[in-house]
C-alpha cells in the first residue's frame, strides 16, 4: 500500500467532507421538496446531489485513475485496486424532515479492504478519521470503544438495509433485541451509530443485510477504535460482502452478542 497515496487521500477526503458538510449545514431546514428513490422509503434531495458533486470532483481531480462508487452517481468506469465509497448525505430522511442527525461518509479501500474512513457530522462539527493501523480520532482526539464492563442489558444500535423492510426474520430479531436490551437505537443515519460505538456511547451494533456506501467507513472506524466486526457465527468479517449480517462490539462482549442474535433468530 502506497504511503504517499494514503497521505494524499486523507487530505483530500477531509477537505471534501468539510466542504460538503458546510453545504449541508447551510442548506439545512430549507428544503422545499425531495424525490422518492424507490418503494422502500429511500429519498434523494438536491443537497445530496450537490454534496456528491463536491466530493467526487475533489477525489477525481487528485486520483483520476481510482475507481469510485457513490450513492447517487453510481460507479465510474475505472478499474483499480483503489476504490472510493461515498455517501454524500447519510441520513437523508432525517435531513428532509428537519432532524439534525446526518453525516458525510467517505471510505477508501485497497484491494477491497477498507484502509481510510472519514465521517463528518456537520451539525456538531465532529470529524472522525480512521486509517489502517493508526487508530481512530474525533477532531484529532483518539477515541476507543467502551472497555469491557459487566452489564445485564446493553445499548445496541440496529442497522438494516432498505430492502429488508419487515422481513419476518428481521422483525423477529429486531423485536428480541428491543425487549432484551437497555435500549435499541435506530437513527436512520448508520455512520453516526458506528461513531457512537467507536467512541464508547453504544455497546454494540447489529447489522441485518445492510450493504452500501455508508457501511465500510463505520466498520473501519470501530475496528481502529479497538472493536471487532464478526458475522452472526462469530467469524471475523473482512473485505466486502453484498449481504452483510454483522455484529460489532468490544472483543470481550463477543459471546454476549452472538448469543443474543442466535436466541433472537431461534
Amino acid at each position: 500500500m502506497n504511503r504517499i497515496i494514503m497521505d494524499m487521500a486523507r487530505e483530500v477526503a477531509i477537505a471534501a467532507a468539510y466542504e460538503a458538510g458546510r453545504l449541508t449545514r447551510e442548506r439545512f431546514g430549507t428544503l422545499d421538496q425531495y424525490d422518492e428513490k424507490d418503494a422502500h422509503g429511500d429519498i434523494v434531495t438536491e443537497v445530496d446531489l450537490l454534496a456528491e458533486q463536491i466530493i467526487l470532483s475533489k477525489i477525481s481531480r487528485v486520483f483520476p485513475d481510482h475507481q469510485i462508487r457513490s450513492e447517487e452517481f453510481g460507479q465510474n468506469q475505472n478499474e483499480s485496486d483503489w476504490l472510493w465509497l461515498v455517501d454524500p448525505l447519510d441520513g437523508t430522511n432525517n435531513y428532509a424532515i428537519g432532524m439534525p442527525l446526518f453525516g458525510i461518509s467517505i471510505t477508501l479501500l485497497f484491494e477491497r479492504i477498507p484502509v481510510l474512513a472519514v465521517i463528518y457530522e456537520p451539525m456538531t462539527d465532529r470529524l472522525y478519521v480512521a486509517s489502517t493501523g493508526e487508530g481512530a480520532v474525533c477532531n484529532s482526539h483518539k477515541i476507543s470503544i467502551h472497555k469491557s464492563k459487566p452489564f445485564q442489558k446493553a445499548r445496541v444500535g440496529w442497522i438494516q438495509g432498505h430492502a429488508v423492510q419487515n422481513e419476518q426474520r428481521a422483525v423477529k430479531l429486531r423485536h428480541y433485541i428491543d425487549v432484551n436490551t437497555k435500549r435499541m437505537m435506530r437513527l436512520w443515519a448508520p455512520t453516526l451509530q458506528w461513531c457512537m460505538l467507536a467512541r464508547g456511547d453504544l455497546d454494540g451494533i447489529i447489522v441485518y443485510n445492510s450493504e452500501g456506501e455508508d457501511l465500510y467507513s463505520g466498520l473501519l472506524m470501530v475496528q481502529e477504535a479497538g472493536g471487532i466486526v464478526i458475522d452472526y457465527d462469530g467469524n471475523p468479517f473482512k473485505g466486502m460482502h453484498s449481504q452483510p449480517y454483522l455484529i460489532a462490539c468490544h472483543p470481550k462482549h463477543q459471546a454476549y452478542f452472538i448469543n443474543m442474535v442466535q436466541e433472537g433468530l431461534s
